[in-house]
Parts: C-alpha cells; structure tokens; sequence
C-alpha cells in the first residue's frame, strides 16, 4: 500500500505545476525505493524502459535530424519553391496538403507527417512563402502567426479525420472490441472504416473552404495592416512638420 504514495507526489507535482518530467521521474524513484529496490535496480529499471520505448528513440533521433536540416537551409530552399510557383496561393497549398494528409492518413501513413517533422520545418515557411509572394513583401507577425496555425490546423484536422478510413488503426479496434465486448455485438472494423468515409469527405470539402477562404482573409488583413501603417506614417510626418 505504502508503494502508491508515489501516485500522491505525481498529484502533488501537477497540482503544483512543477515539470512534468521531474515529477514523473521522481515518482518513480519514489516508488522504486519504497517497493524496496535498491538505487542500483531503480536506475536500471529507468534504463531499460528508455531503451525498449520506441517512441522515446525516435523522437530524441527526431528532434536533431530536424534542426540540422533546418540549420542548412531546408525553410528557405522550402520558400524559394514556392516562390517559383506563382499562382499556388496559401489557401489553395493547405488544401492540396489537407487532401495529401488525408489519403495517406487513410492507407495508414499517420506518421510520415505531423507538427515537429513536416508542419514546421517544410509546411508552414511554404505556406508563408505563398502569402508573402502574393502581398510583394514580409507579412505582419499576427498574419504570420495565423498562416502558421492554419498549417497546423491542416495537418491535424486531415489526420483526424482520414485515419478513421483506415481499419487497422487503433481508434477502430478499440470500438470495435469495446462494442463486441460489452453489448455481444459482431461489429467488424471494416464495418466502421467505411462509414468514417463520408465523414472525411465532408470534413475535406467543409475545411478546404475555410482554406480557400484564407486567401480572401489574408488580403483584406494587408490592406488593413497598409492602411494603418500609412495613417502612421503620415501622422510621423505631421510631427516632425509640427517642430
């Protein structure tokens, strides 16, 4: 019983919003030597767990591969191509790219894209390249802002929406064996992929408007931003007149 006080300094940790990773390794250092194990095996068991999570691997391999790229230049060679393709536009790149993430979310690629490895070192700068290419200069730091989340947005929403046709994801067998399981149900995985088909359509065509959409939102914001920018500067102007 003694053992799950670290499941209290896991509580306290959160509620006192220290760092999620202090509170969850000294909870398990907690547990460790409470559950009578030396410091030896504590940091042994802490080893082997590191080395058998993939998922940790990965994204510690991640993360460097990712900055070297964009050390060497991968955003602005990702710009200058989007430059050279004048008439694709920030509304009509994320919508081709929600339709990308969608068709291979659907066949089980969930993991050839995502935020950290294709959102922000490719994704994102071509998008904003797109929008500076129509505007004829650097955009403002909220367009940018913006432009940067609709990236992303695309890139969950396609996800979402397009694994659910794919039958072998874990959502669909979780369903499936929950309903199966619980209410003597013979659902079959195949069953919900294809009804999670029209589901995705509609979510393409609803949010590949809002996407297309961006393009109009964009250039009614630079005429405002240009607006402002001019009624600042003649106000500049009026003050040093004035002395």
């Amino acid at each position: 019983m003694i053992v799950l006080l670290g499941v209290l300094v896991v509580i306290l940790g959160f509620a006192t919003r220290r760092n999620p990773l202090l509170v969850v390794g000294v909870a398990g250092i907690v547990t460790g030597l409470l559950g009578q194990m030396s410091p030896q095996e504590v940091l042994a068991s802490f080893g082997e767990s590191f080395a058998s999570a993939r998922s940790v691997t990965v994204f510690v391999i991640t993360l460097p591969v990712i900055g070297l790229l964009e050390r060497y230049g991968l955003q602005e060679q990702a710009r200058t191509l989007i430059g050279k393709l004048g008439k694709l536009t920030t509304g009509r790149f994320l919508t081709l790219y929600l339709l990308i993430r969608q068709l291979t979310a659907a066949v089980g690629l969930t993991s050839i894209g995502g935020p950290a490895q294709s959102v922000r070192p490719l994704i994102a700068p071509m998008a904003e390249a797109a929008a500076e290419t129509k505007a004829g200069g650097p955009l403002p730091q909220k367009l940018r802002e913006k432009v940067r989340s609709h990236a992303s947005g695309a890139d969950t929403i396609g996800v979402f929406f397009g694994e659910d046709c794919f039958l072998a994801i874990g959502s669909i067998l979780l369903i499936t064996g929950f309903v199966n399981s619980t209410y003597d149900q013979h659902l079959e995985p195949l069953h919900l992929a294809m009804w999670a088909i029209p589901s995705a359509i509609c979510a393409f065509l609803i949010h590949g408007a809002r996407l297309l959409n961006l393009d109009r939102q964009l250039e009614r914001e630079l005429a405002v931003a240009a607006a402002e920018n001019e009624l600042t500067a003649h106000a500049g102007l009026r003050t040093e007149d004035a002395k």
